[in-house]
């Protein structure tokens, strides 16, 4: 029995992946590590809010904003026909993102019937997009808005910590790993597409994530002080 077929089956894959070059071999790892990264990145705030039984110092609003800025992007990718490591994080990030709005709805005592036919409303468009029945004219117009709108999510969510001067319900972890993977995407977005509304998206998002995390620091110093 010929044993040397698939071992050099096996090799002609590795070389041929090796053949991308260091750079796009780069981005693939750090593709891995920021979708490995983003596979826990809501937790700590999930579970500093349930802890707490508090989400206060949590921008609603910036949550929302937030959600439409996830779906707008992973829709985008998704439409455009991208590699999918590339834009991996945004389905893993959706997940958490619902689970993390629901906690901080629930303690805000905003679980009514709005919100649920919202959740019904956002579920049909969602759905039409996964079967590529949304025009896709429309997420092209909508793409460009989402470097302000998840700018100002963030902006949102720093002025509702240094209004409240309380970073208890916020999680240093959450904003250091957001700072992290929007800093991998730079690189990735820039050698697999040089997708420019892409790169900024993540250039702004990185900057902010890094200012909410240095705030959160701040003021949890300042409460333990207290």
């Amino acid at each position: 029995m010929d044993t040397t077929a698939p071992s050099e089956g096996l090799g002609e894959v590795v070389s041929h992946y090796l053949d991308k070059g260091i750079v796009l071999i780069i981005a693939d790892l750090l593709s891995l590590i920021t979708v490995s990264s983003c596979l826990v990145i809501k937790v700590p705030q999930i579970n500093t809010i349930r802890e707490n039984k508090s989400s206060k110092g949590i921008s609603v609003f910036g949550l929302c904003l937030e959600l439409f800025s996830y779906t707008v992007m992973m829709s985008y990718n998704y439409t455009s026909g991208y590699d999918f490591l590339s834009y991996m994080e945004y389905p893993v990030l959706l997940l958490q993102e619902y689970v993390l709005i629901y906690y901080v709805f629930k303690y805000q005592d905003m679980l009514g019937k709005r919100t649920q036919v919202f959740a019904i409303f956002y579920t049909i468009i969602a759905t039409l997009i996964y079967l590529k029945l949304f025009p896709i004219i429309i997420l092209t117009f909508l793409v460009p808005f989402c470097t302000p709108i998840g700018a100002t999510s963030k902006v949102l969510q720093l002025l509702a910590i240094l209004r409240t001067k309380d970073a208890s319900s916020v999680s240093r972890t959450t904003w250091a790993l957001s700072a992290f993977t929007n800093m991998t995407r730079i690189y990735t977005v820039y050698v697999q597409s040089h997708d420019l509304m892409l790169l900024s998206n993540f250039l702004i998002s990185t900057f902010l994530s890094l200012s909410v995390f240095v705030a959160a620091c701040i003021y949890k110093k300042k409460t333990k002080t207290a």
